[in-house]
């Protein structure tokens, strides 16, 4: 039996994406490393985009099973 893929943090892949952006920004890493830098952050992309689109198309078939819905203001006045 194949184990499962462990599925990602969403927001834990998107800081590190931020932290890999802002370290790269600050100019002090060799070629090697912002290359390697550069390979990570294209995979964390990917796998936020995946992540993504799982999402997307769970609220799909959510929003299909229960027809259609109707936007209800909020309650504002809290008084």
């Amino acid at each position: 039996m194949a184990a499962k893929k462990k599925p990602i943090d969403f927001e834990k892949s998107l800081q590190d994406l931020e932290n890999l952006v802002t370290a790269m920004e600050k100019g002090d890493m060799t070629l090697e490393e912002s290359l390697k830098a550069f390979e990570t952050g294209i995979q964390l992309t990917r796998e936020c985009q995946t992540r993504l689109a799982e999402a997307e198309q769970k609220v799909q078939l959510l929003t299909e099973q229960q027809g259609e819905l109707q936007a209800t203001p909020f309650d504002t006045d809290l008084s």
